[in-house]
């Protein structure tokens, strides 16, 4: 590897946005680019500006040298690195973007889509359309979801609930039906609690989530109460899901053990980037169960065509009008599925628009 570099860009939204338990009006994207051979490489996460810091002063040393073909070497190289940083968290964030960077520049390289570097399992990977944000006026929502289900075919959607820590729940079961009617019998609805609610709330608000054919119930308490969410998959007929907030392989590994969901969710920005995810899923198939990628969607879908036992992938509204804003070469999801690798183009595809990028350079 001949350099690292990253770079800082903080995008407002395009209306106050919020779930059950955080709001926020931008989104910062932490970029890696990685260089060897004459070819670049280029990952990505979302969260702290400070992953571009972790990136310069812990990373890009431990990287500059090895060989671009070891990806799992470096990837364990960087993990050593941040011992003392705090490897979940900020530093995970950094490590993640940094070895998504190095397996788009090896595909690069071989002048290979990643998919068929990665080895692919199938060559469709399915979407869903994910926002609903709990700020949104029911006109907000009905468009989101109609633009989905109408203008793009999708046959999956999922709504925010648990507004201001699960003490809305009229609103809440309000706006679940409001969601039901708006994308017809046909469509497959799903709700992320982002852990609002406390175990029996959780519960008993799932009675009206089976009265709306509801079949995904995401974080409906905490992630970090794995007692809990086995409780509550336990007493409820939606499928119970977490994992976005793993940052290590044991963490999953928790996680399936104290049986706390239905499908598991790993998120390539945070997990420790492909390496580590592509072992998620393994684990997850060991214990017979699906998983699912969490949020940036356009970086997860190469890995997501090389797994069997693939449920699904969010298509969620902030990340996929970023990627599309900051980057070219972005995925179709007409029909409710990408097509990761049809293009022929190397790596993931995506490259930086620079002219565009620049207008929200922030670090």
């Amino acid at each position: 590897m001949d350099a690292v570099d990253s770079a800082v860009y903080t995008v407002p939204t395009e209306l106050p946005e919020a779930d059950g338990t955080l709001g926020w009006d931008a989104t910062t994207v932490v970029t890696a680019t990685v260089r060897a051979g004459g070819a670049q490489g280029l990952g990505w996460t979302y969260g702290s500006p400070a992953a571009a810091a972790v990136i310069r002063d812990h990373l890009a040393g431990v990287v500059t040298g090895r060989s671009a073909w070891d990806v799992p070497a470096a990837n364990e190289a960087m993990t050593r690195a941040v011992r003392n940083a705090a490897r979940p968290g900020i530093a995970g964030h950094a490590v993640s973007a940094v070895d998504l960077a190095l397996w788009d520049l090896k595909a690069r390289l071989l002048g290979l889509p990643l998919v068929h570097l990665l080895g692919a399992a199938r060559t469709e990977v399915p979407v869903y359309g994910s926002g609903g944000f709990t700020t949104y006026t029911d006109r907000d929502q009905d468009r989101q979801l109609r633009g989905w289900t109408g203008d793009l075919g999708f046959t999956r959607v999922k709504i925010k609930i648990g507004e201001s820590w699960g003490s809305e729940p009229e609103r809440d079961r309000a706006r679940v039906s409001r969601a039901r009617y708006a994308v017809g019998d046909r469509t497959e609805l799903y709700v992320d609690a982002n852990g609002a609610y406390g175990r029996k709330q959780a519960v008993r608000l799932a009675r009206h989530l089976d009265a709306e054919g509801v079949t995904w119930f995401e974080e409906p308490v905490s992630s970090d109460d794995l007692a809990g969410l086995a409780q509550v998959r336990a007493a409820v007929l939606p499928d119970v899901t977490a994992g976005e907030y793993g940052y290590t392989l044991p963490y999953f590994r928790q996680m399936l053990a104290a049986d706390a969901v239905d499908c598991l969710q790993a998120d390539v920005t945070r997990c420790g980037g492909i390496t580590v995810w592509l072992r998620v899923a393994a684990l997850a198939e060991a214990h017979g169960l699906q998983i699912s990628g969490h949020c940036a969607p356009h970086l997860h879908a190469h890995a997501a065509a090389a797994v069997p036992n693939l449920r699904h992938l969010e298509w969620f509204h902030d990340h996929v009008r970023i990627e599309n804003t900051l980057f070219s070469g972005g995925c179709d999801p007409t029909g409710g599925v990408v097509a990761p690798g049809a293009s022929g183009a190397p790596g993931h595809g995506m490259s930086l628009h620079a002219a565009r990028a620049e207008e929200y350079r922030s670090g």
